[in-house]
């Protein structure tokens, strides 16, 4: 399915002496609907579960990679498939809306669809509510030998990503996630407008290549880190995670209970890492 990611535009650019017009490329936001069809394969029962503004593209391993890391599966197993609906109300939503088929066995119960964490900062829950509540739905242990990514390997992410940033390049409004083997390989990279989507999107493409858990991976992010991204890449099982912006303190405290190897401020020849 042909989905745009970006559109043309004029503008005008204004300089202090001069003013031209010009042509320009808008990344695309759309609305997409994620609905999920669960219980017996012979009596369905479908419920809307959420609606996120992204940037078209890669919608399947965009809602399998929030399943996962928002803990509402366990593992890409629960999905027995994911797809575009044909049948919308209008068609202006025509490949803005994903159904999402659970597999038989998945233990339904009330509530099993509500988000598991708290994702905003002005939701008032106190750092220790929302460490405890990753906690309890992670699949994976806390690691023991935590994965330390050598220097020269840390410095060549950047330049590595800049080179797959086709959208970005294009529209300068996208955010990126980037996964890296321990050697420094590109492996895959993934855009969206929104920097949680850009993650969602990168572990659901692992997820479909049966890699998760990410322990001897790195991720890269274009942007800042914030708790909700740390707890993705703990949902994923990653082994580090490095952003070009800073952490918060909870997303430090996040990494450190789970031997996560945090970096933030990579840029210019240099890089800080959370101990």
């Amino acid at each position: 399915m042909y989905q745009q990611k970006v559109i043309p535009v004029s503008v005008l650019r204004v300089y202090q002496d001069r003013v031209e017009s010009r042509d320009d490329l808008l990344a695309v936001e759309e609305p997409l609907e994620i609905r999920l069809g669960f219980g017996p394969l012979d009596n369905r029962v479908e419920r809307n579960l959420a609606v996120t503004m992204r940037t078209p593209g890669h919608d399947e391993e965009l809602v399998l990679g929030f399943l996962l890391s928002e803990g509402i599966v366990r593992r890409a197993g629960d999905v027995l498939r994911i797809f575009h609906c044909e049948k919308v109300k209008s068609p202006e939503a025509r490949g803005n809306v994903v159904r999402v088929e659970l597999s038989p066995d998945f233990e339904w119960y009330e509530g099993a669809f509500q988000r598991n964490f708290y994702m905003t900062s002005s939701c008032g829950v106190c750092g220790k509510t929302s460490l405890e509540a990753v906690q309890a739905a992670c699949p994976f242990p806390v690691q023991s030998n935590r994965f330390q990514p050598k220097p020269e390997i840390v410095f060549s992410l950047e330049d590595s990503l800049k080179k797959h940033q086709a959208v970005f390049a294009a529209t300068g409004g996208l955010h990126a996630a980037a996964l890296f083997s321990s050697s420094g390989e590109l492996i895959l990279v993934r855009e969206d407008i929104g920097r949680h989507n850009a993650l969602d999107k990168l572990i659901g493409a692992a997820a479909k290549r049966e890699m998760i858990p990410l322990a001897h991976h790195i991720i890269l992010l274009s942007g800042r880190l914030g708790f909700e991204l740390v707890q993705k890449a703990v949902m994923a099982g990653a082994g580090a995670l490095v952003a070009l912006g800073a952490p918060s303190s909870l997303a430090q405290s996040l990494a450190q209970q789970y031997g996560l190897t945090l970096i933030g401020f990579l840029r210019e020849g240099r890089y800080n890492q959370y101990i």
